[in-house]
C-alpha cells in the first residue's frame, strides 16, 4: 500500500468519523425539537378533551332550564362524540375538523340560550360557563404553543446543514395547527 493509498484512506476515515459526529450531534439537537411538538399536540388535546369532558354537563344543565329544539342537543352529541374518536385516533387534522364542529354547534346553542333569563342566574351553569371560557382560552394558548414548537422544529430541520442530516436521519417537517375561520370565532359564552 502506497503512501497516498493509505493517506487517503486515512482522510475518508476522518470525514466519516466527523460525519458520524455532527450526525449525532444534530439528532441530539433535533430529538428534544420534535418532543417539544409532541407534548404540545398532548397538551392540545389535553384541553380538547377537558373541553369535550364540560359539555354533557353544560347540556345537561340547558335542558334542566330550557325547552329547546332537540337537535340542537342532537348536533352538541355528535360533534362531542367526534371530537373523542378524533382524540383517540390522534390525527391533528381530525382532531381540528372535529374541534370546529363541536365549536359551532355550542355556538348555536349558546346563540338560543340568550334569551333565557332562569338559565343565565343559574350558579351551576355559571361555573360551567367560567369553566368554559377558561378552556377556551387553554386551547387557544395550547394551539399557540404547539405552532412556536412546530416552527421552531421546522426551522432547524430547514436549516443548513441541519437540514441534510435531518431528511437522513428521518426528521420531517411538522404541519400547523390551523383551525377554520369558523372556529377562530371563540364561542359567545357570556349570556349576561
Amino acid at each position: 500500500m502506497t503512501d497516498r493509498t493509505r493517506n487517503n484512506i486515512i482522510a475518508v476515515a476522518i470525514l466519516l468519523v466527523i460525519l458520524s459526529i455532527m450526525a449525532t450531534l444534530i439528532r441530539w439537537q433535533l430529538v428534544p425539537l420534535r418532543e417539544n411538538v409532541n407534548l404540545q399536540q398532548a397538551q392540545i388535546e389535553s384541553n380538547l378533551q377537558r373541553r369535550s369532558d364540560l359539555i354533557p354537563n353544560l347540556v345537561a344543565t340547558v335542558k334542566g332550564y330550557a325547552e329547546y329544539e332537540e337537535d340542537i342537543f342532537n348536533s352538541i352529541t355528535e360533534a362531542r362524540s367526534n371530537l373523542q374518536l378524533s382524540l383517540e385516533e390522534g390525527n391533528l387534522d381530525d382532531i381540528s375538523e372535529a374541534n370546529d364542529n363541536l365549536t359551532l354547534a355550542l355556538n348555536n346553542m349558546l346563540s338560543v340560550l340568550e334569551d333565557n333569563p332562569e338559565l343565565k342566574a343559574s350558579e351551576h351553569f355559571r361555573t360551567l360557563e367560567v369553566e368554559l371560557t377558561g378552556t377556551e382560552n387553554r386551547i387557544a394558548v395550547s394551539r399557540y404553543y404547539y405552532n412556536e414548537a412546530v416552527n421552531e422544529y421546522n426551522t432547524a430541520i430547514q436549516t443548513p446543514p441541519t437540514s441534510f442530516f435531518a431528511k437522513f436521519l428521518g426528521f420531517e417537517p411538522v404541519e400547523y395547527f390551523e383551525a377554520s375561520k369558523e372556529a377562530n370565532e371563540v364561542p359567545n359564552v357570556d349570556l349576561s
